[in-house]
């Protein structure tokens, strides 16, 4: 697994480091699907912040439910429940 702390902006797919199966952005995961974190594309201060709330490469998470209106969507990772915005989650590269 890899880490990577890029400031640009994050494509829709991206390649494993095995180099053969493509993953998906978090903010792609549908309410009730799970994944698991491959890497977090995000600049390094968000990144860290997001790993010590749990989003961590091989942690397991759920897309949980969105706000009304399209708002922040709900994940749980680690048992619990956290709200990120489309940005943030899109930053996060995941295998279904």
């Amino acid at each position: 697994m890899q880490l990577s702390f890029n400031r640009g902006a994050a494509s829709a797919q991206c390649a494993t480091p095995t180099g053969g199966v493509s993953t998906v952005r978090l903010s792609d995961l549908r309410n009730g699907e799970t994944g698991v974190i491959e890497r977090l594309d995000l600049p390094h201060d968000l990144a860290h912040r997001l790993m010590e709330l749990g989003f961590l490469p091989g942690a397991r998470v759920e897309a949980v439910r969105s706000a009304p209106g399209g708002g922040p969507r709900v994940y749980r990772v680690d048992g619990t429940d956290i709200a990120l915005r489309h940005e943030t989650a899109s930053g996060m590269a995941i295998r279904r």
